[in-house]
C-alpha cells in the first residue's frame, strides 16, 4: 500500500509539473504573447512627474534579447534558467519592458523622446532589467518576477538610481499565465517609476 501511494502521490506531483512548467501545446506552432492593451492606469499612479524625458532603450543579460519565455523552478534548481518550447513573447523582452514604460509615462502626461531626438537639458532614464522570469516556488505556486535598475541623469550627471521589484502572482501555472503575471508587475514597476521620478520637479539642476 505506501509503495502504491508513493507512486500515485509521484505520478501526480509530476503531472502537475509538465502542466506548469512544460511548453503549451499548439499544432500551429508557437504561442506568442505580449503585455496586451495598455488599460486605464491604477488610481494611485502621479500624473506627469516630469514634463518631458527621454528613455533609452533597456539592456540586460543576453538571456533577454531574444523572444523565448524563461522560468525557474525556485523549489528545485533556482539557479538553472528553463524556457518554454512551444510560447514565446512577440517581442524580446527588453523591448516589451521598454515600450511599456514608455507608453505608462505618456499616459500620465509626460512627454516622452527617445535617444535620437535633439533636446537639451531633458533628463535621461535608463533602465537595466536584472529578472524577468516565471517564478515558481512549488508545482502549483509561481509568479511573474521582474527586478530592474532605473537611473535618471541629466547628460553624463547622475541624479538618482532607484531599484524596482515587482512579483505578481501568476494566474496559472504555464506559459499564459507566466504572461499575464509579467504584464502586471511591468505595470507596477512603471508605476514606482512614476512615483520615483515625481520627486525631481523642483528638484535643482
Amino acid at each position: 500500500m505506501n509503495t502504491n501511494l508513493h507512486r500515485l502521490v509521484g505520478a501526480a506531483v509530476l503531472a502537475l509539473l509538465l502542466t506548469g512548467c512544460a511548453s503549451n501545446k499548439n499544432t500551429g506552432g508557437n504561442t506568442q504573447f505580449d503585455f496586451g492593451p495598455l488599460g486605464a492606469p491604477g488610481a494611485q499612479v502621479v500624473r506627469a512627474p516630469l514634463p518631458a524625458i527621454i528613455v533609452m532603450d533597456a539592456t540586460g543579460s543576453p538571456t533577454f534579447e531574444n523572444e523565448r519565455m524563461v522560468y525557474r523552478l525556485n523549489y528545485n534548481d533556482p539557479l538553472q534558467a528553463r524556457t518554454y518550447a512551444n510560447s514565446r513573447w512577440s517581442a524580446n523582452p527588453l523591448l516589451l519592458v521598454t515600450q511599456r514604460i514608455k507608453s505608462r509615462l505618456a499616459q500620465a502626461g509626460v512627454k516622452v523622446l527617445s535617444a535620437t531626438d535633439s533636446s537639451t537639458n531633458i533628463p535621461i532614464l535608463r533602465l537595466e532589467v536584472d529578472e524577468f522570469s516565471h517564478a515558481f516556488a512549488s508545482t502549483t505556486a509561481s509568479e511573474g518576477r521582474l527586478i530592474l535598475r532605473a537611473s535618471l541623469f541629466n547628460g553624463h550627471a547622475l541624479y538618482d538610481q532607484k531599484t524596482v521589484m515587482r512579483a505578481t502572482p501568476a494566474p496559472s501555472a504555464d506559459a499564459a499565465g507566466g504572461a499575464h503575471a509579467l504584464a502586471a508587475s511591468t505595470d507596477g514597476a512603471a508605476a514606482d517609476i512614476l512615483a520615483w521620478l515625481a520627486g525631481f520637479d523642483n528638484r535643482p539642476r
